[in-house]
């Protein structure tokens, strides 16, 4: 056998042992829903993006049920930047008024759904677009957020405009293309009872929407590799109950604590197990999934 010969070999090989190895998890989560929150610093890298789509489409092929839900934040500032509106933010939230959130549902519900949308048509699947409107997928409140003056310890209210948070997830379009060969990518828009437009932060609507359809998993992609301890190590497991012992003791802390305690929710809501994981890395969905150690922080209820 020629060097040559001999290295293709081992190449197949290594294919067929990966193989293997992904069997047993395809056969554990077929059937089930597996919803993954696709982030707006994911997006830039078009290889990246390239095989983030593939992952989608692998898991439908092996009879998962993919749910996307997309953020946009990066996006949105960018297109705010170009018509010089002028945005800010309280608690990591964008206030979003009148002005704001027609750009916000412009930019997440046109470009940067349908950019998803194709992608993931052009691997050989078949997706379509969603907001939270559609079908009233995604009925909304007004969020509401406090803060406590530290020289007064007066408590008052912030005004985030058009802001919302989910009210009520409704499963059925979403019960319904699980029946079917479509993939569902969600921008995370939803609406109130009197017909308003709402922004939501889209880590909360992938929580709400693992949590409706009771996920075997929820995967949040975002810019770290997950949960870190006091040493800068990746935590690979942790209970609900650890979780929320990280965050008392600052463990967890700044923008992770709400990623966490999106997990938690949906842990708590009946989703088997929530993970923080690393979005820019090269099929980050396959290797959590399909592997025995997994690559981020799974939230677990025990």
């Amino acid at each position: 056998m020629s060097t040559d010969d001999h290295r293709k070999r081992e190449e197949s090989l290594a294919k067929a042992r990966v193989l293997v190895e992904a069997l047993p998890y395809m056969r554990r989560f077929s059937g089930k829903s597996v919803v993954v929150k696709y982030g707006g610093h994911a997006m830039g890298d078009e290889r990246v993006a390239g095989d983030f789509a593939r992952d989608i489409m692998l898991l439908k092929q092996v009879g998962i049920n993919p749910i996307v839900v997309h953020g946009g934040g990066p996006q949105i500032g960018q297109m705010l930047e170009r018509l010089k509106i002028k945005s800010s933010f309280v608690d990591g939230l964008r206030v979003t008024d009148a002005a704001t959130v027609e750009i916000v549902e412009m930019v997440l519900s046109g470009s940067i759904n349908k950019q998803i949308v194709t992608a993931i048509n052009a691997a050989g699947g078949r997706a379509v677009g969603l907001s939270g409107k559609d079908g009233r997928l995604i009925l909304a409140r007004r969020l509401t957020r406090t803060k406590r003056d530290p020289d007064s310890n007066i408590e008052r209210v912030l005004d985030l405009g058009f802001v919302g948070e989910p009210e009520r997830i409704d499963p059925t379009i979403l019960a319904n293309l699980a029946q079917s060969d479509v993939i569902p990518v969600i921008a995370p828009i939803g609406v109130g009872s009197d017909g308003q437009t709402y922004n939501i932060n889209a880590d909360t609507v992938a929580g709400a929407v693992a949590a409706a359809v009771r996920a075997a998993r929820l995967l949040l992609l975002t810019d770290v590799v997950g949960v870190l301890d006091k040493s800068k190590r990746l935590v690979s497991n942790l209970t609900v109950a650890q979780a929320k012992a990280l965050i008392a003791d600052g463990t967890i802390s700044g923008g992770m604590i709400p990623k966490v305690e999106t997990c938690v929710q949906a842990v708590e809501g009946s989703v088997e197990g929530a993970v923080i994981l690393d979005g820019r890395a090269s099929h980050a969905v396959l290797l959590e999934l399909f592997t025995e150690s997994g690559v981020g922080t799974i939230i677990s209820g025990a």
